[in-house]
């Protein structure tokens, strides 16, 4: 009788869409692979292809693909990309979100509205992704939209660390756009020496998308360097807004960290003639180069995605990442 050659070495094996292929290039690279030759095409109606030039079968597949404008486009082809590797006998199918599109849309304001955001989530898992790694969801319970493990990954320790080695001296606070996100600040004030707390009291048309009127200032920040923390900047009318704020209520200096850097519509501009000091953002999202500007300074992400991977690739623990952080 012969004997069945039985392996259990494990393959890992990134994969990357066609929306932002130089942060997987980054993160394949701190894996110390590359990303799989792909056969990546538009139909001339707009449907899209892909074929992978390689066997994934039984392989630990991770599909990178931030969720950048045009965003519809871009969350189909991941989707097929997870199909493709689901009908090749993959293993394991990890979708990596750096940006999760239609986050925004994860409770209904008013009657006959979608959650878009549970939708998203379902398909995928209809697709065939047994995870999701994100970073910096806008909210946290989008973590149970998805049936299956969400490794949750936080930009904040990368972020803090810049503004407390670039901004140390200086007397800081850490402001809130919102009462909602008063949280993530007290997150950034741990990190920040107990940096005091402020927030922006805004009230939101909830007809109107994009749009915010900052109200008032809650909190001591006169004479401070304020540290306005978000998790995105969209067009950036409801951040410069709040800098303005800050600057009227006696504040010294105003910095805007944010995870992802949308930068719709009139957004640079907005941030180019604002009062903000500088603007501090990840390369969740893809920058081009005209959309970049003086102010801006942007952090990379992959270190922090790569060793998530690795976490999941060898049944580690992601949250092992921010032990002993806030």
């Amino acid at each position: 009788m012969i004997g069945l050659k039985r392996t259990t070495e494990k393959n890992l094996m990134v994969f990357s869409g066609r929306a932002y292929p130089a942060l997987a290039e980054e993160v394949a690279d701190a894996l110390g692979t590359q990303l799989v030759p792909t056969d990546m095409r538009d139909f001339a109606n707009g449907e899209i292809y892909a074929r992978f030039n390689e066997s994934v079968r039984g392989c630990d597949a991770f599909v990178i693909q931030s969720h950048a404008a045009p965003i519809n486009q871009w969350v189909m082809e991941q989707l097929i990309m997870v199909d493709a590797l689901k009908r090749a006998s993959a293993k394991r199918i990890t979708v990596v979100l750096p940006f999760y599109g239609y986050a925004r849309q994860d409770k209904k304001h008013r009657g006959r509205e979608p959650i878009s955001a549970r939708l998203v989530a379902d398909m995928f898992r209809t697709a065939g992704a047994d995870r999701l790694i994100c970073v910096d969801l806008h909210s946290a319970q989008i973590q149970g939209y998805f049936d299956g493990p969400v490794d949750h990954l936080m930009a904040m320790p990368i972020l803090s660390e810049y503004v407390a080695s670039h901004y140390d001296g200086e007397s800081l606070a850490v402001v809130s756009p919102d009462a909602g996100r008063i949280r993530v600040a007290e997150q950034w004030s741990q990190r920040l020496d107990g940096a005091p707390l402020a927030f922006i009291h805004k009230t939101r048309d909830i007809t109107q998308h994009n749009e915010a009127v900052a109200n008032r200032v809650v909190g001591e920040v006169a004479g401070r360097t304020c540290i306005l923390v978000d998790d995105m900047i969209d067009t950036a009318g409801t951040i410069c807004k709040a800098a303005d704020a800050l600057l009227a209520d006696g504040a010294a200096s105003v910095i805007i960290a944010a995870t992802h850097a949308v930068l719709s519509g009139p957004a640079v501009d907005r941030l180019k003639n604002s009062a903000a000091r500088e603007v501090i953002v990840t390369n969740t999202l893809p920058v081009p180069e005209d959309r970049q500007f003086d102010k801006l300074t942007t952090l990379s992400i992959a270190p922090l995605i790569s060793r998530a991977i690795r976490e999941v690739f060898e049944d580690g623990s992601v949250t092992s990442l921010f032990e002993g952080r806030a």
